[in-house]
């Protein structure tokens, strides 16, 4: 097992040398990790893991090789609810028809949404499950898990299904993009190349040698080296990107935009979100809520003259955008409308990538809403809508 779990690693790339597998072992047999599943995940982490631009490789093989020993999954999300959680065992998981969905009523706004489900709070006594109106488990309740309803309250389910939950109570767990994924091909950065503005900046440090030829014939023959600093792409990229959620599906995608981007652009900053922007962006997504950047400093920080590319699949509840307190699993004190418009008006220059099919678009309401924020320039993230979108940044 633990062979097959080193030569995983050494496949996906993570630098594992033998010496550091040999310590691993020897750890292991002397009981470091004792009999717990979740401290052998941090041993052999710290082991083998030298540094932490592969820590997601390792949680994917890790999950792969180890997946089903039992005992606690160190990357489970924990329930910061006062609900218990036998109450939340997924009994059954109810299939509804499109009829049967359809006859299923919202409850008429997100703040009549909360009052309720506070209401509910208070008054049950006992676990449901199946049922229309309680905190329970595959039924058409707005509140609870595995089952269905046009808005809700998402309660101890581990992941989304339907994407239409108007928020979450349990604490969710974000990853970042691997920068360091290798490309089958060269589309990404062949279109990102469009958006291009060269200059000599910095030290120099290459030699011209035109400006060489030049003066060494300017003095009669006598070499004379003329050096001139490095010729790179001056545009900046301010890179805004999606993690969690629904966003789990194109993960492969994005990690191939990311790395062809921290390729080709010399200035490229890069923020990770969730759904919408809102008040506060985070620099490393497994880290957001002690590793936030505000707004308003975003914008302070890095100038106009910076491009904005904004990477997301848009998919989320219409009150994410329109009301205080609507984004998902947290609290935000200006609609996602309202902070998306401020950051626009900062970065005239925009475009925002979404990795759905563009046919599919018409039917969901946020990814239109979005749309007429961005003033049409929403385009998708194929190699076709990525030339489009660094078209429209170049002017």
């Amino acid at each position: 097992m633990f062979q097959q779990f080193f030569l995983a690693l050494r496949e996906a790339r993570v630098p594992v040398s033998l010496t550091e597998y040999l310590t691993l072992l020897e750890a292991v047999a002397r009981g470091a990790a004792g009999f717990s599943p979740e401290q052998f995940y941090y041993l052999s982490r710290a082991c083998l893991v030298k540094d932490e631009r592969h820590i997601d490789k390792f949680d994917r093989v890790f999950a792969q090789n180890f997946h089903g020993l039992g005992g606690d999954d160190p990357a489970a999300p924990d329930l910061e609810a006062t609900i218990p959680g036998d109450w939340l065992k997924a009994l059954a998981e109810r299939l509804l028809s499109p009829e049967e969905k359809e006859k299923i009523q919202a409850l008429g706004g997100f703040e009549a949404l909360i009052e309720t489900l506070l209401r509910r709070i208070r008054e049950q006594t006992g676990a449901h499950h199946g049922g229309g109106k309680w905190i329970g488990t595959g039924g058409t309740s707005p509140f609870g898990a595995m089952g269905y309803h046009p808005e809700g309250v998402r309660i101890g389910q581990p992941e989304s299904r339907h994407r239409r939950a108007a928020k979450v109570w349990d604490r969710r767990d974000f990853r970042n993009f691997d920068d360091g994924i290798e490309l089958n091909t060269r589309g990404f950065k062949m279109a990102l190349r469009r958006l291009r503005r060269f200059a000599r900046q910095g030290a120099a440090d290459e030699l011209d040698l035109g400006g060489t030829i030049h003066a060494t014939a300017a003095r009669g023959g006598l070499l004379d080296l003329k050096m001139v600093p490095e010729r790179h792409n001056a545009v900046k990229i301010l890179l805004l990107l999606d993690s969690g959620g629904s966003m789990d599906d194109h993960v492969a995608l994005c990690e191939r935009l990311f790395s062809a981007a921290c390729a080709e652009f010399k200035h490229l900053e890069h923020f990770y979100f969730h759904n919408c922007v809102y008040d506060a962006l985070w620099r490393d997504a497994g880290r957001r809520r002690r590793d936030e950047m505000p707004l308003h400093r975003l914008l302070n920080t890095y100038g106009a003259d910076y491009r904005l590319i904004i990477v997301g699949d848009a998919t989320m509840s219409p009150y994410e955008l329109t009301e205080p307190g609507g984004a998902l699993d947290s609290w935000n004190a200006l609609p996602g409308a309202a902070c998306l418009q401020r950051l626009l008006e900062g970065y005239p220059h925009a475009v925002w990538l979404n990795p759905l099919p563009e046919i599919s678009w018409r039917w969901n309401g946020s990814i239109e809403m979005i749309q007429r924020l961005m003033g049409g320039r929403m385009y998708s993230l194929t190699l076709e809508g990525l030339d489009n979108a660094m078209r429209s940044l170049s002017h």
